[in-house]
């Protein structure tokens, strides 16, 4: 007993300069993460007045939540807008990344340019885009297709195109800066790699395959589960864009849970919400990590 105890006292001592250099980011990793998560816990099984707690009521507020008529287009939504990310906007930064390493000349253009979106403030960009995508004879891109001789097209008043046109926003604001993670990802590749691909005969499409891809696996796994963590709490695009609509068409969970805390004031229900979104990433980050550790031991 008394070994395992100096043990323990050899490892602290030891690693005691790492421990004091972790420690203010471990205070505020707690502070501004599980302290927020725990309150949210134990605020969403109380019956409250504003933020002052009233009665223990177990999970009602859950039942509550789960019954509500905006939880399910909300919840079904929220997958759509994952979806529809990793569809257009995991790949889309790929590509321009593997496009701008195989180019020649006017590498440094091409990497300004798809950077610029990113330092538009996000409500800005919003913004814009909600103007280029109105409906009727007054959108910019209704103007442009005028010119060619198209109708106005109903845009983000479409239920079927409202969530694709809103990731298509997320992706043109994001994209910049994923891509130059692939870049420099890229360029840590050995050159000579593709040397000897180039005499062996192979092309781009084989390159890219049996060179670029396999080298930049674990980057790109990485920026997956960013990415879904990131989109599936996505609220002020669709909040801004739509508020939600047309009818529920894009309205978001986390917009759900503005709507609970900012609108009606129900905070109790807005954290369960908010425990609800913890628990489906936990679940979905915990599926992630298993299946790469499969593939891993393979």
């Amino acid at each position: 007993m008394s070994g395992s105890k100096s043990n323990i006292k050899i490892f602290f001592t030891r690693n005691l300069s790492g421990w004091l250099i972790m420690l203010p980011s471990v205070i505020l990793f707690v502070f501004f993460m599980w302290e927020p998560l725990i309150e949210s816990i134990r605020l969403s099984l109380y019956q409250a007045q504003g933020m002052r707690l009233v009665k223990f009521i177990g999970l009602k507020n859950y039942t509550d939540v789960f019954q509500h008529p905006d939880f399910m287009p909300a919840l079904r939504n929220t997958f759509l807008y994952t979806f529809w990310s990793l569809a257009v906007g995991f790949v889309a930064p790929i590509v321009l990344a593997i496009f701008i390493n195989e180019i020649r000349r006017g590498k440094s253009f091409f990497k300004l340019s798809i950077y610029m979106p990113n330092i538009i403030p996000g409500l800005a960009m919003v913004l814009m885009w909600r103007f280029i995508f109105r409906p009727g004879e007054t959108g910019v891109l209704n103007i442009l297709l005028a010119k060619i001789g198209v109708g106005p097209q109903a845009w983000l008043t479409n239920p079927g195109w409202t969530i694709p046109l809103i990731v298509l926003t997320l992706t043109w604001k994001g994209a910049g800066a994923t891509t130059l993670l692939y870049i420099a990802g890229l360029q840590g590749i050995d050159p000579e790699l593709y040397e000897a691909a180039i005499i062996d005969g192979a092309g781009l499409w084989k390159r890219v395959r049996y060179i670029t891809l396999p080298n930049i696996y674990n980057l790109a796994r990485t920026l997956l589960i960013l990415q879904i963590l990131a989109v599936f709490q996505i609220l002020y695009e669709p909040l801004v864009m739509t508020n939600g609509g047309p009818n529920n068409a894009s309205i978001s969970i986390m917009q759900l849970v503005f709507k609970f805390a900012f609108e009606r004031f129900d905070y109790p229900k807005a954290a369960s919400v908010s425990v609800i979104i913890s628990i489906i990433l936990m679940i979905l980050t915990g599926l992630y990590f298993r299946i790469n550790k499969r593939k891993d031991y393979q």
